[in-house]
């Protein structure tokens, strides 16, 4: 979703879901809590904290603000979390991007250790990313792809909004998954990517679904397949490329909530059951899937870490085998 559209649907989300002043009227002394953000205004990321953040406060008695870090991929976030007290007062949303890819693309650079000064408090929402193709390749699905490649070994490449990420390492899976080579091509965002996509510049594309959706029903670009073990309810009709023999299901992104290591059991819990309420709530189902195209997807403190290590540990040896060194 380009950052335009995502900021238009988070100035409808503020002006329609901020709670009402008469429960801010109940909430004067109380201790406000600050949800920090790691990525630019108007983003995903952006949208969907800024959502957490208009409900919480009914559902806590409590005020909450956003308060942004913007910076090196979330990691300055992460670093004004790791030195915020441990009071129940201080959180971090984020995309998986920040602690999974951060910690196995740059680990010595970091200040912070993700298990040692995080503590995990609830998986909020998920996300499928996939692979869309120009249209004059005449390619219609996963395999083709895979045939057109080692026909046209001179234009075996896949374009991505930025190096280091999932995007560019699920290209790189997908290729060692299909027995092919592929080259990628950073772009400097998901604009100017859609951009050389449509224009024919770039055969092939790896980013969010939803930055493709549009294109693909306006017959602009092919998306032929999603790195899911399972299809979207965003998009039914599209693959997985496990479908079409393809072995690689790892490519949902998500959202979650850390806070800092130590805060205390009850306060974890409080903000954990906060957040399965109003994920329950089906405004918020709506909203998410609609508006912002993703997935609600809440998952408690221990299953967030679970999916936090078993990551880590499908995406370690792949980056290494990409020999991928941050500039």
């Amino acid at each position: 979703m380009t950052s335009y559209r995502r900021r238009r649907l988070l100035l409808a989300a503020c002006a329609g879901l901020a709670a009402p002043a008469a429960t801010y009227a109940g909430m004067q002394g109380k201790p406000v809590i600050r949800i920090l953000l790691g990525l630019p205004p108007g983003g995903g990321t952006d949208a969907i904290a800024r959502y957490f953040a208009d409900w919480l406060p009914q559902v806590l008695e409590q005020p909450v603000i956003i308060e942004s870090h913007v910076g090196v991929g979330g990691r300055l976030a992460a670093d004004a979390l790791m030195a915020a007290k441990p009071d129940g007062l201080t959180y971090m949303i984020a995309p998986n991007a920040t602690p999974t890819f951060q910690t196995l693309v740059f680990g010595p650079q970091l200040k912070w250790n993700l298990w040692r000064d995080f503590a995990p408090v609830a998986g909020l929402v998920s996300y499928p990313l996939g692979m869309a193709v120009r249209t004059d390749t005449g390619i219609s699905n996963a395999r083709e792809f895979v045939q057109w490649v080692r026909k046209h070994p001179e234009n075996a490449v896949f374009g991505t909004p930025g190096l280091g990420g999932m995007n560019h390492f699920l290209g790189m899976q997908f290729a060692r998954a299909a027995g092919i080579a592929l080259s990628v091509a950073p772009y400097k965002g998901t604009p100017p990517l859609i951009n050389d996509l449509v224009g024919g510049h770039v055969p092939a594309a790896v980013t969010l679904l939803d930055d493709m959706l549009k294109y693909h029903r306006a017959g602009k670009v092919r998306m032929i397949g999603i790195f899911s073990a399972k299809r979207s309810p965003l998009a039914p009709d599209i693959p997985t490329m496990v479908e079409q023999g393809i072995n690689v299901t790892s490519g949902d992104g998500w959202t979650a909530m850390w806070a800092p290591a130590g805060t205390p059991g009850t306060e974890l819990e409080r903000m954990q059951q906060a957040l399965r309420k109003i994920l329950s709530m089906p405004q918020t189902t709506e909203f998410l899937m609609k508006r912002l195209a993703v997935v609600p997807d809440f998952l408690d403190a221990q299953d967030m870490a679970r999916r936090q290590r078993a990551e880590l540990a499908t995406w370690e040896p792949i980056i290494k085998a990409s020999g991928f060194k941050p500039e």
